[in-house]
């Protein structure tokens, strides 16, 4: 079992690295290329941008296929895009690769949760979630960080590094994950595995609210390097440093989720979490103290790790028949709110007062995420424990 835990901890960790790297990067990024600022975070959103628009059919397709193989592919096509990133020598030429990076993630990422319960004991499943999960914050905590250090040698290093380790990682799954093929052959259109999602009024809310969430985190996270360099002078090995702290208090929330929403309860625990995330949205860009700025990030890390385990379990427990489908349409609505939120951040900081206006417009996206929750019914129960349908494994060595 643990072989299994291992590499999807490790497959959430790279991905997660990779998606956030470019944020404390930006500053160096936009200097290396000559770029304004307004368009500087489509090095970000052209990632996010092939992650959002393949994620919508790599999952359904993907539910038909032998998910070994998929990720085995996927995780090729992750590693040699972000190795060429570090020979982009141009702006959309780097726009390009991380397109392509963005891609691969589509097809990697959905495969570890919708293999879980498909090699692990129901008795396991949830907890194995929680460390891939843990892998995501883990890359905040210390993927980014160590990228940026890396990239005071050479801003390249930092992706020959990740590409270098997604190869071994390909071995390594290679040897570890068995075949996982479908139940059944029966040939689905996509379109059709989207249905009971398009007709249910919980669904359709629960992934607007979900929007809503990442577009104002996101809005937030794409220019924080890049003010911090503004408004603090920071040089890129001290943001990689700060993003460590902050990466952490992810990893601190994702532990302390469950605690919270039993002592709360799932409703109360996102209520309270989004309330003090809208304060402290507006309230951090208007600090002048670098160490208060970084703990009401952290804070602001903390709350989002609490709230994201409660949020995706209430998603995943729409309809736990199209598992695949769910975790790619959630991984597509993140990173197209993510796309949308670096747009508009350069946006914003450049024609509207800089990183306070960007704040405000975080709070008001959360505003609308949880009236759209709470009005939408999503968060009336507990989220059921994901349910899986007799999986076909083709060796039963679990």
């Amino acid at each position: 079992m643990r072989k299994y835990t291992a590499l999807f901890f490790l497959v959430m960790f790279m991905i997660g690295t990779d998606t956030f790297l470019i944020s404390p990067l930006l500053p160096t990024l936009q200097a290396q290329y000559g770029v304004s600022t307004g368009i500087a975070g489509w090095m970000i959103g052209s990632y996010t941008l092939g992650s959002a628009l393949f994620a919508l059919i790599a999952g359904p397709l993907s539910d038909g296929w032998n998910r070994r193989t998929v990720m085995l592919y996927g995780l090729l096509g992750f590693s040699v895009s972000t190795v060429l990133c570090g020979f982009a020598d141009g702006f959309w030429t780097m726009c390009l690769f991380r397109f392509l990076a963005g891609v691969s993630a589509a097809f990697t990422a959905p495969q570890v949760w919708a293999s879980i319960p498909a090699v692990m004991p129901a008795s396991k499943i949830a907890k194995t979630m929680g460390i891939a999960f843990a892998g995501l914050a883990a890359a905040q905590a210390l993927g980014v960080p160590i990228g940026s250090w890396l990239a005071v040698a050479r801003w390249s290093v930092p992706f020959w590094t990740i590409g270098a380790a997604s190869s071994l990682l390909i071995v390594y799954a290679y040897y570890a994950l068995p075949d996982i093929k479908p139940n059944t052959r029966e040939k689905t259109s996509v379109l059709r595995r989207y249905i009971p999602l398009i007709i249910s009024g919980k669904a359709r809310s629960g992934f607007l609210a979900y929007l809503l969430l990442h577009l104002g985190s996101g809005t937030a996270f794409a220019f924080v390097g890049k003010w911090m360099a503004d408004r603090f002078e920071l040089p890129i090995g001290q943001i990689g440093t700060v993003m460590m702290f902050l990466g952490f208090g992810t990893l601190l929330g994702s532990i302390v989720s469950t605690y919270a929403t039993r002592k709360l309860g799932i409703t109360n625990a996102v209520v309270v979490g989004m309330l003090l995330l809208m304060a402290l949205y507006v309230v951090m860009p208007r600090l002048a103290s670098l160490p208060f700025v970084t703990i009401v990030y952290f804070i602001i890390f903390v709350t989002l790790g609490i709230i994201f385990p409660i949020v995706m379990g209430a998603l995943t427990s729409l309809n736990a028949s199209i598992r695949g489908t769910i975790s790619s349409l959630a991984n597509s609505t993140m990173n197209g709110a993510n796309t949308l939120g670096a747009w508009i951040a350069g946006v914003l900081y450049v024609q509207l007062g800089g990183y306070s206006s960007i704040g405000i417009f975080s709070a008001i996206c959360l505003a609308f995420s949880l009236g759209t929750f709470l009005f939408g019914g999503v968060l009336e129960r507990k989220p059921a424990r994901i349910s899986e349908e007799p999986a076909s494994v083709s060796e039963t060595n679990t």
